[in-house]
């Protein structure tokens, strides 16, 4: 697949065969996100990967919770209380695998530089005939003390992108794109 292939045609998929994912294409994944670049070379990313089917369905309840709790601090997310309500309601639509990509807080924008490296691991999991989508519903509980210490990382790291990885179920639709706003000087 070629690069503007790769572009136009990678979708945030919500449908997944309940096949597992290879560790092979997940390192591969992982070793092409590292391929992005980072303020000063600082490469501040940490990769989590969690393919544990009753971890990621607990760790949906658990988001879900937290979410619900502080709704008042995500207004645009209120239209998504019903859903977010509903015990069946997996917030990893039962994807095979989770990638949680950490900014280390090293350089002068960690943050930023993880969100390249996910943009790099969601076109190379394209690349592999993945499927991925970015699950910020689950960023708070990523985030949380109590997550980072049941999976050993350190407080400081930020979860700046939380995706769900797996071989799509069908194919997504394009979804129309607005028409830039640009200004030339």
């Amino acid at each position: 697949m070629d690069m503007i292939e790769a572009l136009e045609t990678r979708r945030s998929v919500r449908r997944y065969q309940e096949k597992s994912v290879e560790r092979a294409a997940i390192e591969k994944c992982v070793n092409l996100a590292t391929q992005a670049p980072s303020a000063m070379n600082s490469q501040p990313w940490v990769f989590v990967v969690i393919t544990d089917k009753t971890k990621l369905v607990e760790y949906s309840t658990r988001s879900k919770e937290l979410l619900l709790q502080t709704m008042n601090e995500h207004p645009l997310l209120e239209k998504y209380r019903g859903a977010l309500s509903k015990k069946s309601f997996n917030i990893f639509y039962n994807a095979p695998v989770l990638a949680i990509i950490y900014a280390k807080p090293e350089g002068p924008e960690p943050e930023t530089d993880a969100c390249l490296a996910a943009q790099n691991f969601m076109l190379a999991a394209h690349n592999e005939g993945l499927g991925t989508c970015w699950i910020g519903f689950a960023r708070d509980f990523f985030n949380s003390a109590e997550f980072k210490s049941e999976i050993g990382l350190p407080l400081e790291y930020l979860a700046a992108a939380p995706m769900i990885v797996g071989y799509p179920a069908d194919e997504t639709p394009a979804v129309p794109r607005k028409t830039p706003e640009i200004h030339y000087r």
